[in-house]
């Protein structure tokens, strides 16, 4: 593949770093690997080169939790495909993230030449799951309905959820992405619409649920004000 220019590999550990670029280097001794130990690291990076060919990343790494740093980088990125690569083998952390837009799943248990079979079939276009995990499986309703609610999210209100699920006020979210408190409200509206969910609080517990691949919607509590600040 001559035409590859740029790949970025993600994760907050510089041994497994060495791993994959030693994976993508057998594959392509001309690419231009760049490579991060963080979620703000990742986005720099493709700013700095939007004509990136694959993003190699880990969900577990300084600025994403769970499934929360994927969800960002579908939405803010579609273009660019990107791979996971991961810790987890379970079959559903697989699902959801070719759910929520990877192009493909490497458990890094799995050694290089499969590792590099992974990444040549998502270049070539495909989607790529390691043998025995079946992306066809049928899904609850329910979690089928809220990986559908995210996937509407747009990169600012994914930012949002992730800055609820951490505690922060609307004027500390504010603050943090330059903008209105008025703004950060409206996503937050936004948000409980897109979500189905009634309150601020259901937001939250239903980030965190999210973060932690437990798809249903929680329960509304007594009373709680949608866009209050507490």
């Amino acid at each position: 593949m001559t035409n590859l220019q740029h790949i970025i590999i993600a994760d907050d550990h510089p041994l497994f770093r060495g791993a994959l670029r030693q994976a993508v280097e057998g594959l392509f001794s001309d690419a231009i690997i760049h490579e991060a130990g963080a979620l703000d690291e990742v986005t720099a990076a493709l700013d700095a080169h939007p004509d990136t060919d694959l993003i190699l990343f880990d969900l577990s790494m300084p600025g994403a939790r769970g499934y929360s740093g994927l969800m960002y980088l579908r939405a803010q990125y579609p273009a660019n495909p990107l791979i996971v690569v991961s810790g987890k083998q379970d079959q559903m952390t697989v699902r959801h993230c070719i759910d929520l837009g990877a192009s493909g799943y490497i458990p890094k248990s799995m050694g290089i030449e499969i590792m590099r079979d992974a990444i040549e079939n998502v270049l070539a276009g495909h989607i790529w799951v390691p043998t025995g995990y079946d992306l066809d499986a049928p899904i609850d309703d329910e979690t089928a309905n809220m990986v559908s609610r995210l996937s509407t999210l747009t990169p600012q209100q994914v930012r949002v959820l992730m800055m609820l699920s951490e505690g922060l006020l609307n004027k500390q979210i504010a603050y943090e992405l330059g903008v209105s408190e008025a703004t950060i409200k409206a996503h937050v509206s936004a948000i409980l619409q897109k979500l189905n969910v009634d309150s601020r609080t259901q937001a939250v517990i239903a980030a965190a649920r999210i973060e932690a691949g437990q798809w249903q919607t929680p329960a509304a509590p007594a009373s709680t004000d949608a866009t209050s600040n507490s």
